[in-house]
C-alpha cells in the first residue's frame, strides 16, 4: 500500500463527505444518459451495493475484527463496493470523464484514508497485521471458505440501507436528465 504523509492522508479523510458533494455536481453536469446507459448501469450498482451490504452483515466497528464474508477476500469491501458503484453510475451517465473523476477521487481520499484506517485497527486489533499479511488491501482474491456470520442485526446498526437510498437517488437523476433532455 502507498504510503501517504500523515498530514494529506489525515485531511482528505475529513474530506470524504464535502468531496461526495463535490463528484454528485459532476454527476448531474456531466451525465448523459440513455436508456440503454441506465439499463447497462443496474447490474453494476446492483453489484457494488450488494457487496456493501454483505459486508455491512459482519462488520461489528472497533468490537471485533472483521474476517468472514467478504472480509475473507479483500479487507475493503465497503470501499470496492463503493467504487463499483460508483463506476455503475459513471456507465449510466455514458461518460469516461465521470468514470476518471470517480477513479481519481478514489485513489486519491479512499487510498489514505483506508491507511490511516489500518493504523486505527492495528492499534486495536493485534491480530489484524496476520490479516492484513494474508488478505489483500482492495483487490479481492481467493480465499479458503470460512464462517459466514452474516447478521442482519449488524446490517440494520451500520445502516447500510442508506447507500440503497443514495444509489435510487442516482437512478432518478439519470431518468430526470434523460427524461429533460428528451431522448
Amino acid at each position: 500500500m502507498p504510503r501517504f504523509p500523515k498530514p494529506y492522508a489525515a485531511f482528505v479523510q475529513r474530506l470524504r463527505v464535502p468531496t461526495g458533494f463535490v463528484l454528485l455536481a459532476c454527476f448531474g453536469f456531466l451525465a448523459h444518459p440513455s436508456v440503454e446507459s441506465i439499463l447497462a448501469s443496474l447490474p453494476v450498482v446492483a453489484l457494488g451495493l450488494a457487496l456493501r451490504a454483505w459486508a455491512a452483515g459482519h462488520l461489528e466497528k472497533d468490537r471485533s475484527l472483521a474476517e468472514s464474508g467478504p472480509y475473507a477476500y479483500t479487507r475493503n469491501p465497503l470501499y470496492l463496493g463503493t467504487f463499483i458503484v460508483a463506476l455503475g453510475f459513471a456507465v449510466g451517465g455514458r461518460s469516461w470523464i465521470l468514470a476518471g473523476i470517480f477513479t481519481a477521487a478514489f485513489l486519491l481520499i479512499y487510498l489514505p484514508v483506508m491507511e490511516r484506517e489500518e493504523e486505527h485497527l492495528l492499534k486495536i486489533f493485534p491480530a489484524y497485521r496476520a490479516y492484513a499479511a494474508r488478505v489483500p488491501l482492495l483487490w479481492p482474491k481467493p480465499a479458503p471458505q470460512g464462517p459466514q456470520n452474516f447478521r442482519a442485526r449488524v446490517y440494520r446498526k451500520n445502516e447500510e440501507y442508506k447507500a440503497s437510498i443514495g444509489a435510487l437517488a442516482g437512478l432518478a437523476v439519470l431518468a430526470a436528465k434523460l427524461y429533460f433532455m428528451g431522448r
